[in-house]
């Protein structure tokens, strides 16, 4: 297809979103029903979900929690470092971001703040896949006897470059891997005239596989007796249960992070 017979700009975003969507309930509702009954057996344990993520995988570690519609059991772990984006230049920049996201070592000194045990399991959020940090660590969680999903695109991947030491990519040092099938580069809208596509898909398509997870494991803790508390609108409840749940799940949360500090 030549760029001029391309479809409009808006209409080329809705039909790649779509398409990865779709090859999302095609291909990966198996690994996505795996992760999730791991994630709510954790739970169910007394232990916890940790999920990390770096650049604006950042969003996709704060969608699992604490997002409303979300429940505790999962551990967000962003370092503000490497996720501190609005700055943009100067101090905080950008450019430092990126820098420290590829230091190799990383890992080990994430880990070394929590009491984690091999009960535990990790969501490593990546779209390339090859940036360092993130596959530091989940190697370090995997030496640590932690069992490691991997979210990423294994497209974008397949023409990127690691950054770690190892050469690895995410999906390689991975138990599982849930596929955002986000196309290479991520960014789907050709504009007419402009060299450099625009637009990521991986913000919906990971965004998407973060509630399917969620919404199983909900479903699977609810079943065995053991209903999560959610962080939920007043519309549903009332201001009032409102108020009193977003306490209740707060509290919630700080008991179960207790165990990361012992």
């Amino acid at each position: 297809m030549n760029k001029s017979d391309r479809p409009d700009v808006l209409s080329q975003y809705l039909s790649a979103a779509r398409a990865a969507l779709d090859a999302i309930e095609a291909t990966e509702l198996p690994a996505i029903r795996e992760a999730a009954a791991r994630f709510a057996a954790t739970i169910l344990a007394g232990r916890l979900v940790h999920v990390f993520g770096t650049g604006h995988s950042r969003m996709a570690v704060e969608e699992m929690f604490p997002r409303y519609g979300s429940f505790p059991g999962f551990h967000p772990i962003v370092e503000l470092s490497m996720t501190f984006h609005n700055p943009v230049v100067g101090a905080n920049g950008q450019r430092q971001a990126m820098f420290l996201e590829n230091v190799q070592g990383f890992g080990p000194v994430v880990w070394r703040n929590f009491a984690t045990d091999p009960g535990d399991c990790l969501l490593a959020i990546s779209t390339s896949g090859c940036n360092a940090v993130t596959i530091d660590v989940a190697l370090e969680a995997r030496r640590l006897g932690i069992w490691v999903a991997a979210l990423t695109s294994t497209a974008h991947a397949a023409v990127s470059t690691s950054r770690h030491e190892s050469g690895k990519k995410l999906h390689e040092v991975a138990d599982l891997v849930l596929d955002q099938k986000a196309p290479p580069g991520d960014s789907a809208v050709w504009v007419e005239g402009l060299e450099t596509p625009v637009s990521p898909i991986s913000s919906v398509s990971g965004c998407a596989i973060i509630n399917l997870v969620k919404a199983e494991a909900a479903r699977l803790l609810t079943e065995a007796g053991a209903p999560p508390k959610v962080l939920t609108a007043a519309c549903h409840l009332g201001a009032e249960r409102a108020r009193q749940l977003f306490e209740e799940t707060y509290d919630d949360y700080r008991r179960r992070v207790g165990v990361l500090y012992r």
